[in-house]
């Protein structure tokens, strides 16, 4: 064989390993595989709708009960609490919404709490933030104040305690990283043995995550603002959670090749394109990292209408919890 053949050879070989492993060649990676919020939380809401049906006729007519409390009128409040209050009706959850006025004070807010607390009839409450009010309220000790039996957004210090512990059989987890869990679940990649990295370590979504992909048995990194190297904690993750409240902060070249990409950010951006002037983005460069990832959430459509249906979820499964205390009690 001439030198020439041979580096013929090695270079037909040479470009047939990069077709078979990374598409090169004049051939782009196929993109990402989408993770569809939207998709997602239909089934769960499909499921919940049947879990009620069943529970009417089981237990003569009994239904789910949801009590939102809200305090002032804030309009991205109202649009919020009316997406779950329709949520709610199509499951056939029968869901109130409670509004104090903007004068309300802290101890009139607490005896709302304790009011609904004391409801037998209620098995789920949310206190819709931010508290609206002219008065100075403690924010804390007004989650905290929701009964643990109630508090479907799993806020309370109590349930957060219980998560942190790995009880998750005994608490409400709290709804954006369980709808986050669901959408890694949809994706078939196993959580166990995997190093998950998580941005951000708020106590709705951070720091809950961290402690649900732990006790599923993932490595886990939290950073956060004081992570000096952070593009190098991402380039090591299977899977990634992003909830840090920044537009596009994560850039695609950051990211595992491969990764299961969670976006949890929801930031507005101009656009002049747009009759609004701006667009929803999330907190990962979209357009990069879906370059590289194996599977991404997209903003919006993704992580958000999974918040909505494990708030649901968490108030059937009140009401199932609820049913059989009643049982235990006869």
């Amino acid at each position: 064989m001439t030198l020439r053949n041979l580096k013929q050879m090695l270079s037909l070989v040479s470009r047939s390993f990069c077709l078979m492993v990374s598409g090169c060649q004049g051939s782009r990676r196929s993109i990402a595989t989408v993770i569809s919020g939207n998709k997602t939380s239909k089934l769960v809401r499909d499921r919940l709708r049947n879990d009620v049906e069943k529970m009417k006729v089981q237990f003569s007519g009994f239904r789910p009960s949801l009590v939102v409390l809200q305090v002032g009128d804030r309009d991205d409040s109202n649009l919020y609490i009316s997406t779950k209050l329709k949520a709610a009706a199509e499951i056939g959850i029968d869901a109130k919404h409670v509004r104090l006025p903007s004068s309300a004070t802290q101890a009139e807010v607490l005896q709302s709490v304790l009011s609904v607390n004391e409801n037998p009839s209620v098995h789920g409450l949310i206190v819709q933030l931010p508290l609206d009010s002219v008065n100075r309220i403690d924010t804390e000790l007004v989650t905290n104040a929701v009964s643990p039996d109630k508090d479907v957004d799993g806020l309370s210090c109590i349930n957060a305690g219980k998560l942190s512990r790995g009880d998750l059989k005994d608490c409400f987890i709290p709804c954006t990283p369980n709808g986050c869990m669901e959408l890694i679940r949809q994706t078939g990649v196993s959580v166990a043995g995997k190093h998950a990295v998580v941005i951000g370590r708020s106590k709705i979504v951070g720091a809950p995550m961290h402690d649900l992909l732990l006790w599923n048995h993932a490595t886990v990194t939290t950073c956060h603002s004081k992570t000096p190297d952070l593009p190098e904690q991402v380039s090591r993750a299977d899977i990634l959670v992003v909830g840090a409240g920044r537009a596009e902060m994560v850039r695609g070249e950051w990211v595992k090749q491969g990764a299961v990409v969670i976006d949890c950010g929801i930031n507005h951006v101009p656009d002049e394109t747009r009759a609004s002037g701006k667009r929803v983005v999330g907190d990962v460069h979209y357009a990069s990292a879906n370059q590289r990832a194996g599977f991404i959430t997209p903003v919006p459509g993704g992580v958000g209408p999974m918040t909505v249906a494990m708030l649901m979820e968490n108030t059937v499964q009140s009401a199932h919890r609820f049913i059989l205390r009643h049982q235990a009690d006869r």
